[in-house]
């Protein structure tokens, strides 16, 4: 029996489900700083030590909590995700996109591709709708408290994650079975079947990937910030991502007509590929 196609709905965090970075939601005021300071310290950082500006940043919130007396556990990051503010329509977004696939017969899963922290996602209202987070962390010691990067992710990291998803592979650490080779019969999520969400320069690799393979890329932004609006057309007019839409994920939306009317394009697809072969 010929299974249900699987839609992959893949999402940037930052600027894309939420407004701003969400590090601003509690962590930064936290150390007494206002999100301008600590983001030029963290570029000044990088472009100093021309380091990566995703371990720069993380550097940077583990030095400036030691100095200020703050602990960074798991839980910590946790609390602070739990303040994250997000775009209108959000929470009730997955439950929508769900339903709408079950109408049309598909199975439809979130994913999280981020160059964020992935302790911080998973305490946010929203952790629970993702299939899984591919996002950075840190290691942590024997009293549970972060002391060196584990995952940065930065805009390569995001393309290498997307194939993961392909396959399946849930494991940040495995280079081996991603570069396996396998049939398109055999992916689990192809990338014709993948939507791509992003807002920003580390999400135009992936954006392109993915458009290129077949699948759609979408490029949100916020309608307040006529910078972000200019940026998604420039992202459109170069054909790196699809289509354009504004970030709300409201059931009157364009961003939730959008998405379903590509279901409706995958499923049909899905049904035409059945013609392909005749016994």
């Amino acid at each position: 029996m010929r299974r249900k196609p699987i839609i992959g709905l893949i999402y940037d965090f930052d600027g894309t489900l939420c407004p701003g970075n969400m590090q601003e939601f509690g962590f930064i005021q936290a150390i007494r700083q206002t999100p301008e300071e600590f983001w030029t310290k963290s570029n000044n950082l990088a472009i100093d030590q021309d380091a990566s500006n995703i371990l720069s940043y993380m550097k940077l919130m583990y030095d400036e909590a030691k100095k200020n007396g703050i602990k960074l556990t798991r839980e910590d990051f946790n609390r602070y995700g739990a303040d994250i503010k997000l775009y209108d329509g959000v929470r009730e977004w997955f439950g929508l996109v769900n339903e709408y696939g079950r109408k049309k017969g598909v199975i439809v899963e979130h994913y999280i591709n981020s160059s964020g922290l992935t302790e911080i996602i998973e305490g946010s209202p929203i952790a629970k709708e993702f299939k899984h987070v591919f996002a950075g962390s840190y290691l942590y010691d024997e009293n549970g408290e972060a002391e060196w990067p584990a995952i940065a992710v930065d805009y390569t990291a995001k393309t290498q994650y997307l194939f993961k998803i392909q396959k399946g592979i849930f494991s940040s650490r495995d280079s081996h079975e991603v570069n396996e080779h396998s049939t398109d019969e055999e992916k689990r999520l192809p990338l014709t079947n993948m939507v791509y969400f992003g807002d920003g320069e580390t999400d135009i690799p992936s954006m392109k990937v993915v458009n290129m393979f077949g699948g759609n890329s979408i490029a949100v932004f916020d309608p307040t910030r006529p910078g972000k609006k200019k940026l998604a057309r420039k992202l459109l007019r170069q054909g790196r991502v699809n289509f354009i839409t504004p970030a709300s994920y409201t059931k009157d939306s364009r961003t939730f007509r959008l998405v379903c009317a590509i279901i409706d394009k995958i499923k049909a697809q899905s049904e035409l590929q059945k013609f392909s072969t005749y016994r």
